[in-house]
């Protein structure tokens, strides 16, 4: 059975089905007993409670502990730098070849171990499970779930492999130095072309037999709040080459160490992390996971195997969210509209609909200043029907109630009012009738 099919058999339990009076509404269907349910809640926020004891045991502890390790922190920086001179010295920002000889044999242990000193003095207690691979075995690393600064310990227990980084950090006095000394591979933001050679750059280096150090990636390509693994990009998997799984877990009773787009700031966080007595993370290396034959012509496959296993050991669920949901969350928070409304999946659904972010982004506006000249931002149904362009039915009114949070007038998602409106075009052939189309938009909304 299709899925507009099976929505639209469900369609006719639900409460108000038989509903014929254009007069009348169903009753309300929470969003919660949706056919199709959110698989895990927003993963862009973390909110982080302390009562009050913990709040007088973080300042009582801040007093000693947050300018002692905040003085070791500064040192430890100060002592890596000469170090990663040395290494960089008469070298371009974007290498053309690796760094070796004398230079990489007496700064890259030294580095290291300053690596490891660095989140002793912040507090870190790291248990490393597992053996990192060579680089013959695995050129490449891929880290998840990537909820923090503080990842950076996975390239301290990697041993430092290269890293993909913004061409701009490496203009950051101290950091900077201390950043090229992995030697990264460097995106830029103003060259239109950075995406093919970002690509191109991970490909040289992952089949260059061990001439080049090991590549670590986050293929989530920003920050969650660890509750799921959301869709893993597939730039590090394009080589076609074995990669070595790192999963990271933070088992502590306060979580001082997320950050996503809607919580603490970096300078909040380094405060609270640093005035705990101790910050515990685990760092576990996976089995080398080697592709076949269709995964190296299909990197996303290759990418959606690897995630599934590294979901699977962490026990979360997997997601289809991307970065591109993020903007739709903060253009929805800029909107005045509730953050969750971006949250639509938007790369699963943008492939099913054909939609792309700038043509989202217009009915967001669209259906902002919809809501704006409503009433309080609420809409009936009737309205709703003329937003679709669509005769107000009992399927209709079904989908209605769906989004209704009370029996008052629903004021609807407008990402997934443009969703559903779009889909009456690309997922309902000519041949269904009106019921049919109704169903399948149905069907859509429930999905999102």
């Amino acid at each position: 059975m299709s899925r507009c099919a099976e929505a639209a058999a469900v369609a006719a339990t639900v409460p108000g089905a038989e509903v014929g009076n254009a007069g009348l509404r169903p009753p309300m269907v929470p969003r919660q007993a949706s056919f199709f349910p959110p698989p895990v809640p927003n993963p862009f926020v973390q909110q982080t409670r302390m009562g009050v004891a913990r709040r007088i045991q973080t300042f009582l502890l801040g007093i000693i502990l947050l300018p002692l390790r905040a003085l070791m922190v500064a040192l430890t920086l100060i002592l890596a730098w000469p170090f990663a001179v040395i290494l960089t010295a008469c070298c371009p920002e974007k290498l053309t070849h690796p760094i070796t000889g004398w230079r990489r044999k007496i700064a890259q242990p030294a580095l290291e171990c300053l690596g490891h000193a660095l989140f002793f003095s912040m507090g870190f207690v790291v248990t490393k499970k597992g053996k990192p691979a060579s680089p013959a075995e695995a050129p490449v690393f891929v880290a998840a779930p990537h909820s923090t600064f503080f990842d950076g310990v996975a390239c301290v227990a990697a041993g430092l492999p290269s890293m993909v980084s913004r061409r701009e950090n490496v203009q950051v006095p101290l950091m900077g130095r201390l950043l090229r000394a992995v030697q990264p591979v460097l995106v830029s933001r103003v060259d239109p072309d950075s995406r093919k050679n970002t690509i191109n750059e991970i490909i040289r280096r992952a089949t260059s037999g061990g001439e080049w150090p090991q590549i670590l990636v986050f293929p989530e390509g920003t920050c969650t709040n660890r509750s799921c693994l959301i869709t893993f990009k597939p730039g590090a998997f394009i080589p076609g080459v074995p990669v070595q799984p790192i999963l990271l877990r933070y088992p502590n009773n306060l979580d001082t160490v997320t950050w996503t787009w809607q919580g603490y700031t970096f300078l909040q966080l380094c405060v609270l992390t640093w005035c705990q007595p101790f910050t515990r993370v685990e760092v576990e290396f996976m089995p080398v996971q080697t592709p076949n034959e269709e995964e190296k012509t299909d990197p996303v496959l290759f990418a959606s195997r690897v995630r599934n296993l590294m979901a699977e050991a962490l026990e979360i669920p997997v997601t289809d969210h991307t970065y591109e949901d993020c903007r739709l969350m903060i253009s929805a928070g800029q909107l005045t509209l509730p953050m969750e409304a971006g949250l639509v999946e938007f790369t699963k659904i943008s492939r099913k609909l054909k939609l792309d972010w700038d043509g989202i982004r217009k009915h967001l506006d669209e259906y902002a200043s919809i809501a704006s000249s409503s009433k309080g931002g609420r809409i009936g149904i009737e309205e709703f029907a003329e937003y679709l362009k669509l005769p107000v039915s009992s399927v209709l009114r079904q989908l209605f109630a769906l989004f209704d949070r009370s029996f008052k007038p629903c004021k609807c998602l407008v990402v997934t009012l443009s969703m559903t409106r779009k889909s009456a075009y690309y997922s309902s052939p000519p041949s269904l009738t009106g019921r049919g189309k109704q169903g399948c938009l149905l069907s859509l909304a429930v999905m999102i």
